[in-house]
């Protein structure tokens, strides 16, 4: 597995993760994708998975660098995994929200999100209406059915 960071160049391949969902602010919660990255490492997943944080684990302080960065990376990605662990006010992911619905008709999507995901409902409701599936409520088993659709 290759692990591409948001401080390096955007990789190409044809086994690609996206790991879209809200980034931590303000240091008061730990990465959701470092859980995320060893679940994919243990099913042994070899492809290249992009990961929009820096390599040490900060984020960029450049925003349209980050955003350019993002951008380049989902049109690469063949599967788009969108965990969305809520809190207010650490993991609001606003600019998740906007993604989500960018990119929903790209038939790219997975999406699952912890049953205490706070302002998750309309969310829910897209990804069922649009897919007839329900969202995944186990990290692993998002991370399990993106690997499986790229076999």
């Amino acid at each position: 597995m290759v692990i591409n960071f948001s401080d390096q160049e955007v990789l190409k391949g044809e086994k690609t993760i996206f790991l879209a969902g809200p980034t931590p602010r303000g240091g008061k919660c730990i990465s959701w994708r470092k859980e995320a990255l060893k679940i994919l490492e243990e099913l042994g997943f070899d492809g290249i998975v992009y990961v929009p944080e820096y390599s040490n684990w900060k984020t960029k302080p450049d925003y349209l660098d980050q955003v350019l960065w993002e951008r380049k990376a989902l049109e690469e990605a063949k599967i788009i995994l969108f965990w969305i662990p809520r809190t207010i006010p650490d993991m609001m992911g606003l600019t998740t929200n906007v993604e989500f619905g960018y990119w929903l008709h790209s038939n790219k999507v997975i999406y699952g999100r912890p049953d205490e995901s706070e302002k998750i409902k309309y969310l829910d409701w897209l990804y069922e209406y649009d897919y007839n599936k329900k969202p995944v409520n186990d990290l692993k088993m998002l991370l399990e059915e993106g690997v499986n659709r790229l076999k």
